[in-house]
């Protein structure tokens, strides 16, 4: 009954338009003063120890680091590099546009920073060679989704911040799946440009490529800082973090000369507005959780199914669709603040690993970022391409059903996503 409530009050308030972080707040404080005797003090300690986390700290740094990349020039010497390889295959600027992407995700962590660095470079030349809006347009909305599965990714921060699960062994585990969806979604890209004959770049000779990456490998250099030093042990993912901001700061600002040291306090800036906002939601996330747990509520969830004999199968299925569904009006850091203290106690009584739960979640949240009505990376893909989100919506429908595909193999094949942890000793 009290989860009724509870949910109830949560979706009123989010249907009058007030921002998630409010909703939740409101919902918890009003439940706690309206319908438990949980004292005030006990509230503000859990609060204090919630947010009291090492892991926290890396938010604000990857995405300092995100930001002095995407005003940096890195995005577009990865697409010149991206372009040379593959450039002149059937798509080539497609091809190079999912590329570029998954180099870009693995130095910032962020899909809608993907999406501009990448789409506002790309898309208006794959106009100008003679490819449909529409192709590109699909192409970079699905891609920049990588930002959130191959490390590092924020929104595993926030994962691990809510479960408790190792961020590092998170990071390991993405690898794989995140390589292999940025396969799928190449595939997708190089079948359709085939199919409609879409116009090939000439190819790059060896000269032109090594020119190519000389001038991206610092860039480059970024993903072995921070996942080199993790698995290394050399530093902790949210020492990585600090190393990664540092790192970036230093090749955009004295490396690459793209950004000036006055352009540097905007960076600042706008960094640490969304981190500000980033931790307001997980401090309210954290109160959610807390009344979750007080009335019992993922415990009650988990010996319901497990006495009516509801298996993995049917519990993964059942996270896929309320994840999918929550995609619809939710962006990912709410989705994992909220979702994950319910169905992450459910998940480990049925026996299923943390590392994986994880990882599925992630893959939910990618799907979640490109289908509408609020799918984050069709109003930034919309932005650069000035087209509208039905129209978007249209145009990003093949690489979509092929991540959907991409989603039930790595709900239901574990080892996509343990084995390079595994391998490692993470696990």
């Amino acid at each position: 009954m009290n989860a009724l409530v509870i949910f109830t009050l949560l979706a009123v308030l989010m249907l009058t338009g007030m921002p998630i972080s409010i909703s939740l707040g409101l919902t918890v404080l009003t439940f706690l003063f309206t319908m438990t005797d949980v004292p005030l003090e006990s509230v503000a300690l859990k609060l204090f120890t919630g947010i009291e986390k090492f892991e926290i700290m890396a938010i604000p740094f990857f995405i300092l680091a995100g930001n002095f990349l995407t005003h940096g020039g890195v995005a577009k010497r990865m697409i010149n590099f991206a372009t040379s390889m593959v450039g002149h295959w059937y798509g080539g600027l497609g091809l190079a546009g999912v590329l570029a992407c998954a180099l870009f995700a693995a130095v910032s962590g962020s899909s809608p920073a993907t999406v501009v660095a990448i789409g506002s470079i790309l898309l208006p030349a794959m106009v100008k060679a003679g490819f449909p809006n529409k192709f590109g347009a699909g192409v970079i909305a699905t891609s920049g989704a990588l930002g959130i599965l191959i490390p590092p990714s924020i929104v595993m921060v926030m994962y691990s911040v809510a479960t408790n699960t190792s961020v590092g062994a998170l990071f390991m585990a993405g690898v794989i799946p995140g390589l292999a969806l940025a396969g799928v979604l190449g595939a997708v890209t190089w079948y359709r440009a085939k199919k409609f004959d879409y116009p090939r770049q000439p190819k790059a000779t060896w000269g032109e490529r090594w020119k190519a990456f000389r001038a991206s490998v610092w860039g480059l250099l970024l993903i072995g800082v921070v996942m080199g030093g993790i698995y290394t042990g050399i530093f902790t993912p949210t020492e990585a973090a600090a190393m990664s901001a540092v790192y970036a700061f230093i090749c955009a600002v004295f490396i690459y000369k793209d950004l000036g040291l006055k352009d540097v306090p905007k960076v600042l800036l706008n960094s640490a507005n969304m981190s500000a906002m980033l931790l307001y939601i997980i401090t309210n996330a954290v109160l959610f959780s807390f009344i979750m747990t007080n009335e019992n509520i993922p415990q009650a969830l988990a010996d319901w199914m497990l006495g009516n004999g509801l298996g993995i199968i049917t519990f993964l299925l059942a996270v896929n669709v309320i994840l999918l569904l929550a995609g619809n009006f939710m962006e990912p850091s709410s989705i994992v603040l909220i979702f994950a203290p319910i169905l992450f106690p459910v998940a480990i009584a049925l026996g299923i690993h943390p590392v994986h739960f994880g990882i599925l979640m992630v893959v939910n949240m990618e799907v979640g970022m490109c289908h509408p009505p609020v799918g984050l990376n069709l109003y930034v893909a919309s932005g650069i391409t000035k087209m509208g989100i039905t129209e978007l919506t249209v145009a990003v429908w093949p690489w979509l059903l092929s991540m959907l595909g991409f989603l039930m193999v790595v709900t239901y094949w574990p080892d996509l996503s343990l084995w390079l942890p595994r391998t490692m000793g993470m696990l």
